[in-house]
């Protein structure tokens, strides 16, 4: 058994992939908490094979863009690599699988989907979805897109969701599981 550190920086990253193209390493990271309702993002990161070890900035610089008010003091966000894609403020971004089924139409095709457990810090509530991330030919992540939507309900209601994302996992017949911790159930998406 060999370790080997491929990323620096990183806070707290929970869904992470293996790209089936190319073998790059993709992962999604939570921002810290108490900066405020709108930062930092939650991000999404990739480290290509064979690439130098990236720092991603933790604990100096967030979201690629924002120094921490305590350890960023005499630090510049441009000593650090900047993430693939910004995917909201306190989302929990936690399960990511590329889908490499037949099922889905051939759009879907090498597309990384991202659980979003959702947010339990912020004053309006977001994330509580599964996102879709398209790439193109030189891997580069688009925005975010929804993909699975219905979970946050009434903001006001108390609880505020009717369930909350954990993973996905993409079966041999190219359907997909989604696992939701709220409600102890597993959907299919056909």
């Amino acid at each position: 058994l060999t370790l080997e550190t491929v990323a620096r920086g990183v806070r707290n990253s929970v869904g992470i992939a293996f790209n089936p193209k190319n073998k790059d390493v993709w992962f999604t990271n939570h921002g810290r908490d108490w900066a405020g309702n709108d930062v930092p993002n939650d991000t999404l990161h990739r480290v290509p094979i064979k690439s130098a070890v990236p720092n991603f900035g933790y604990p100096f610089c967030h979201q690629g863009n924002v120094l921490d008010p305590d350890f960023g003091k005499g630090r510049s966000c441009d000593e650090f690599a900047k993430p693939a894609q910004l995917l909201g403020a306190h989302i929990a971004p936690l399960g990511l699988k590329f889908y490499d089924g037949k099922m889905f139409p051939a759009e879907y095709q090498g597309n990384i989907f991202i659980a979003m457990h959702g947010s339990w810090n912020r004053e309006i509530k977001q994330g509580y979805n599964v996102m879709r991330v398209k790439l193109d030919e030189k891997g580069n992540a688009s925005k975010p897109e929804p993909f699975l939507t219905g979970f946050l309900q009434d903001e006001k209601a108390d609880p505020p969701m009717w369930g909350r994302p954990v993973d996905v996992l993409v079966l041999k017949d190219g359907s997909m599981l989604v696992s939701d911790d709220y409600n102890g159930i597993i959907y299919r998406i056909t």
